[in-house]
């Protein structure tokens, strides 16, 4: 009887990534480019265009709506095909297609239900792949405190370059996370909260002047939002105010 090859679904948010797209969907493995989805919130530049030249499944926003809510977009389309793995790479090279292939095959395989890729393995390696050193040890504070708080020992919280088991999706009220930046830690926790298990491997830090970036402002707003949401599944878990967020449990 012939094995049952899994079913892998790239899903790629993008917001003004005309510049990248191309870059970033070359290094996709082979293997993994029979379904990609790309949802483009509503670009200025051409975006949709370089998508549509490249052949991959395009859903544009009809106005800009967010990092957590161009996610959602993704997810939907993407269980509407049945995956066992829905992996999500972002549109602007900042993360190496190349090891998409070392996050699915572990979920794949049963030993995680989420993976991401961490780019903190060291701090040499971050800082020399261009990690502003103010977002570095804003990231390795965080992920101190997150550690302590979750009793895990990630070496990263804030990656963008995640895979999930489609029961993870399935299970998770995803629709209910933020439709900013805050939407990839509400994914973190209520998949905690739920007990499916989280693994990490080390990815090359890469950023440049193409990569996307949040501004200073966003970031004060995003620090000052995790620590009310850490604070909110702190008290879910002390059973003392219940949120939609997590598992009932």
């Amino acid at each position: 009887m012939k094995k049952r090859i899994p079913k892998v679904v790239i899903v790629m948010p993008a917001y003004n990534a005309e510049m990248t797209l191309e870059d970033t969907f070359r290094e996709i493995p082979p293997k993994y480019k029979k379904h990609v989805i790309l949802v483009d919130d509503f670009s200025s530049d051409d975006t949709s265009g370089v998508a549509s030249k490249l052949n991959i499944v395009l859903i544009k926003h009809k106005k800009n709506m967010g990092y957590g809510a161009n996610q959602k977009t993704c997810y939907n389309a993407a269980l509407k095909l049945n995956p066992d793995v829905v992996a999500m790479l972002h549109a602007d090279y900042q993360y190496s297609a190349k090891y998409l292939r070392d996050l699915i095959e572990l979920i794949e395989i049963g030993k995680y239900d989420f993976m991401f890729g961490s780019r903190i393995s060291t701090r040499r390696s971050a800082l020399d792949g261009g990690m502003p050193k103010l977002k570095y040890y804003t990231n390795r504070f965080f992920t101190v405190v997150q550690n302590i708080i979750l009793g895990v020992n990630f070496t990263e919280h804030f990656s963008g370059f995640r895979a999930y088991s489609a029961d993870v999706l399935k299970t998770v009220p995803y629709q209910k996370f933020s439709n900013d930046f805050l939407f990839d830690l509400h994914m973190t926790l209520s998949a905690l909260s739920y007990g499916f298990r989280i693994g990490e491997i080390p990815i090359p830090t890469r950023y440049d002047e193409e990569s996307s970036s949040m501004s200073l402002q966003k970031g004060i707003k995003f620090i000052f939002e995790t620590t009310l949401l850490l604070i909110s599944y702190i008290l879910h878990q002390k059973h003392l105010v219940k949120s939609k967020l997590f598992s009932r449990s």
